[in-house]
């Protein structure tokens, strides 16, 4: 492999949350970044930096052509809004395997905790059953399984698991943005799903494309198929992360909780509330990833303080004013509260 191509990654979501993030750490680490885009033309102004080629990730020449030359192959790509996730995950998947072998690239997937169902609560390891209750859950045991025989006949897999995504660039399905604030408004109530005493586990999008991007600078010496869980940010009691929204809006929003009786009357009509119905059990118990692994492989694992995280997810969201220079600087070199 050429030089280029172990500095060339191919980025099949880079419009999307976590895509984009994982894109912009390697682009800033001196990374040539190749994104995909089925309106390349629209995406090149949200990043110019980027290399944007035009195509779908659900045609396979597509995938291909814009993989040549490429030592690496991100897969964050999704069903925008949870549309068809069960007719097009998997052949999207499928697809990047097969450039993935064809051009002799390495695939890293973002990983969740979905995989995991009741009997490998409260503290599922890497290696733990995973016996899904939900579709969701079981496309992402099918994508695992398929990427774990795609690194047994040649393509490199690196996956990181991790709790509920928040952050800059967090798409509107997310519960940080769907459930407990209302983008675009200020904090006056903050709606929390999670029931008090149930600990719950959260990731920030940019200390998850960090880890990527340090696991993808030591891929030569990770296992041919390498699956890490994160710790991010684990809310202990289930309010701390309302806590922290709370402190971060000023101190007088008021902490209420999720109107979970309106999801199965509309679950029906809108795809996303299908899917919060199915993971609802998630609020109902904890789960915990642990970073072992993670850790003795990187020395730690890249947490941002929680206080620091929350304000730059609310300001991405405009729920918040941006803070001044000189009280960001304050605020990023003020110790926070940080669960880990």
């Amino acid at each position: 492999m050429s030089s280029e191509m172990k500095t060339t990654a191919l980025v099949l979501g880079a419009t999307g949350g976590i895509g984009s993030a994982v894109a912009r750490r390697l682009l800033a680490r001196g990374w040539r970044i190749r994104a995909l885009n089925r309106d390349a033309t629209k995406a090149s102004g949200s990043e110019p930096a980027f290399e944007w080629v035009q195509g779908d990730a659900m045609n396979a020449g597509d995938v291909l052509r814009a993989a040549e030359g490429v030592g690496l192959i991100v897969h964050a790509v999704n069903p925008p809004g949870y549309r068809d996730w069960e007719t097009l995950v998997l052949p999207m998947l499928d697809n990047t395997i097969a450039a993935a072998r064809a051009v002799g690239a390495r695939i890293v997937l973002p990983g969740n905790v979905y995989n995991f169902g009741p009997d490998a609560l409260p503290t599922p390891t890497e290696e733990s059953p995973q016996h899904p209750v939900t579709k969701k859950g079981a496309i992402r045991v099918e994508m695992e399984k398929r990427l774990k025989a795609a690194s047994q006949s040649g393509a490199g897999v690196i996956i990181v698991r991790a709790g509920d995504f928040f952050g800059p660039g967090t798409t509107a399905n997310s519960w940080f943005s769907s459930g407990l604030v209302t983008p675009g408004k200020p904090v006056g109530t903050i709606r929390n799903p999670g029931r008090r005493g149930v600990g719950h586990q959260w990731a920030y999008l940019p200390d998850m494309a960090e880890t990527i991007a340090q696991l993808i600078e030591r891929a030569d010496r990770l296992p041919a198929f390498a699956v890490y869980h994160m710790e991010g940010f684990w809310d202990a009691d289930g309010m701390q992360m309302a806590e922290a929204i709370k402190r971060v809006a000023g101190g007088k929003a008021k902490i209420g909780g999720f109107s979970w009786w309106i999801v199965p009357l509309v679950a029906p009509f809108v795809p996303v509330m299908r899917e919060i119905k199915e993971m609802r059990y998630l609020w109902k118990v904890p789960l915990r990833m642990r970073n072992a692994r993670l850790t003795a492989e990187l020395g730690k694992e890249p947490q941002t303080p929680i206080d620091e995280a929350v304000r730059a997810s609310l300001v991405a969201l405009g729920c918040v004013p941006e803070p001044h220079r000189d009280t960001a600087a304050t605020l990023i070199g003020h110790p926070s509260q940080n669960a880990g």
